[in-house]
Parts: structure tokens; C-alpha cells; sequence
């Protein structure tokens, strides 16, 4: 009998742990033959490149796919349904297709794209996973006060507000069927719950899994079941009644690092410059001197992260780069400046 292969899309801020998630998965989904389609904001594939390397037989380089031509919300036409059309003459067959989006897509577009025909009847949204930088909301990255956000939305569900981070993040959570409440190592026990209850306030409807490292059963992740394509219209999103979206709020650019001697000094000078010039993203590969691996690093805010993730190939130049994003208006000379 002829049945629908799964899709599960997972949305979520930048640096919310996405393509941890991902990876986790990944690594304990079995046997199933699984694809991937990777979206990001910024001309830098480092999630591409994350995925490409965890050595997962079931999920083959191949059969990871990277979109890079903007974001997949807005290239649904051009670049979503010729990638899936292609994943869907693999044999053999795939039994589960992972799409991440870009941490600032707004999934509802995309989420629409399952209804048309050609898609419709080859394949099913198992789920639509939002996750969640736990730390970041209780920090109010996306609203000043969230508990006073979260009441007043309470009190009249039409209440507009024009926080364009705070669009993208709500959007995301709207349109989730399950909500990854990551880094929660960050917080204590009372910080952890309030900000449950504001993601509550936000989509009541949704089911929430609080954890870190992005660890989830992957039975449960990619066992949602809930033919998300067939309940579109419960989905609410700022952007209903526009003709498109687009994100001229956000700006991105790519910075070339030369070596370096000394990587810790380094990572805390990133943390001040993102801090001081609100950065929201940064993420990338070094390139630390006398070291045979590449350095990958990754910033959410001021809070930053690093590890070796693997040799710099014989054939592959070892060049630092680091993709900055930020909201429209981000001083890159001053940045640049500030690492010269």
C-alpha cells in the first residue's frame, strides 16, 4: 500500500539549537533512510557543514540538501519544491524528510507549500517543531517584559505590535505542533517555568519538551503525526494578510579572521562586540595556528561556544570566517573594526 513519506520542519530563532536537534535525531532514529533540507540566513553553510560531518549511515551526504539563496520561506517557487521533487525520485525510498528553516523563516509559508498538489500527494507534515533559546526569552531578547507581553495578548489577541524579532519568534510558535525548549541548563527550576508560561500564553494548543543539547526521543519528534498540511488555517501569523514577507529588518555579512594564536582571548572579545553592538548571530570556522582541526564557533547574542569539529582537509584552505547577523542598521565597520 502506497503511503506518504513524513516531513517534519523545524523552525526556530538563530542559535535556538536547531541543527543540534537535528544531529540528535539523527543519530538515534534507527534504520529509517532519512533527508535533510538545510536553510540559513547568511553565506556561511555551517549547519550544512555541522550535519555533513556527524557520520550518520542512515543519513547520507547526499541526502543533505542546502538551500542558501535566501530564506525558504520567501523561495518556496524556486528553491522548496525543486529540492523536494528531487528528494522524492531517491531510491531507495526515504522513509522521513527533515526541513530546517533559517532562524528568521517564518514556517506558515512554507507549511502552505504541502498543500499543493504535487506535493500534497507524495508526502505529509508529520510536525512542525519550534525551538526555543530558553535563556533568550527569560533574557527578553524577543519582548522587554514577556510576562506583561504574554498578559496583554491574553487580555486581546489582536494586539499588534511591531518588535520584528518578537514577529519572527511568535510566528514560529503559532505555527508549532511541538515546542523544544532548549538550553534549560541555563536557567533554574523557577525561571524554566515562567518561561513556559509564556510560550503558553502564546500557543496553548502546543506541547512542550524541556531540555538541552537538544536532546528528544526521536520517536516522539518524528512521531507527531499531525498532517499539519491538513490545519493551516489554525495556525495564526503576523504576516496573514500580506502579500509576502521579506526580511529587510535583519542584516547579514561575512567577516575573513586570519589565523589565530590565541582562541580563548578571541571568543571573549566576540562576546563583548556582540554585546556591545547587539549581534544576534555569529557562527562560523577558524583557523588557530598549530592546530590540525578547524575551530567552530558559535554566538547567540554575547553568550559564545566553541569546538574542534573536525581535520581541515589536504585539498581545503584554511580559511577563518564569520557570518554576523543582526537587525537592520548593524554598524559593520564598527565591528570590523573592533576585530582589526
Amino acid at each position: 500500500m502506497f503511503q506518504k513519506i513524513p516531513v517534519t520542519i523545524i523552525t526556530g530563532f538563530l542559535g535556538a539549537g536547531k541543527t543540534t536537534l537535528i544531529r540528535n535525531l539523527i543519530e538515534n532514529a534507527g534504520k529509517r533512510r532519512i533527508a535533510l533540507v538545510i536553510n540559513e540566513f547568511g553565506d556561511i553553510g555551517v549547519d550544512g557543514e555541522v550535519l555533513k560531518s556527524c557520520g550518520v549511515d542512515s543519513c547520507r551526504e547526499e541526502d543533505i540538501v542546502e538551500l542558501a539563496n535566501g530564506c525558504l520561506c520567501c523561495t518556496v517557487a524556486d528553491d522548496f519544491l525543486p529540492a523536494i521533487e528531487a528528494l522524492l525520485k531517491r531510491a531507495p525510498a526515504l522513509d522521513h524528510i527533515i526541513i530546517e528553516t533559517s532562524g528568521l523563516a517564518l514556517p506558515k509559508p512554507l507549511l502552505k507549500a504541502f498543500d499543493w498538489p504535487q506535493v500534497r500527494a507524495r508526502i505529509t507534515v508529520d510536525g512542525v517543531i519550534a525551538v526555543v533559546d530558553a535563556a533568550a526569552v527569560a533574557d527578553g531578547r524577543f519582548v522587554d517584559d514577556a510576562e506583561a507581553q504574554a498578559a496583554e495578548r491574553a487580555a486581546d489577541p489582536s494586539v499588534a505590535h511591531d518588535n520584528p524579532l518578537e514577529e519572527v519568534y511568535e510566528d514560529q510558535l503559532l505555527c508549532a505542533d511541538l515546542v523544544i525548549l532548549n538550553k534549560t541548563d541555563l536557567l533554574q527550576a523557577a525561571e524554566i517555568a515562567r518561561v513556559t508560561g509564556v510560550i503558553e500564553a502564546t500557543n496553548a494548543r502546543v506541547k512542550i519538551i524541556a531540555t538541552s543539547e537538544g536532546r528528544v526521543d526521536a520517536d516522539i519528534a518524528l512521531g507527531l503525526e499531525a498532517g499539519a498540511e491538513n490545519d493551516i488555517a489554525s495556525r495564526p501569523s503576523h504576516h496573514d494578510t500580506e502579500e509576502g514577507h521579506d526580511h529587510d529588518d535583519f542584516d547579514s555579512f561575512v567577516l575573513d579572521i586570519p589565523p589565530l594564536t590565541d582562541p580563548e582571548t578571541y571568543l571573549r572579545r566576540l562576546g563583548d562586540i556582540a554585546g556591545r553592538h547587539d549581534v544576534l548571530r555569529m557562527k562560523g570556522f577558524l583557523d588557530v595556528t598549530g592546530k590540525p582541526m578547524r575551530l567552530l564557533v558559535q554566538g547567540v547574542g554575547a553568550r559564545f561556544r566553541q569546538h574542534y569539529d573536525r581535520a581541515w582537509a589536504k585539498d581545503e584552505a584554511r580559511k577563518g570566517r564569520l557570518v554576523v547577523i543582526g537587525q537592520k542598521g548593524i554598524d559593520r565597520a564598527a565591528i570590523e573594526a573592533a576585530l582589526g
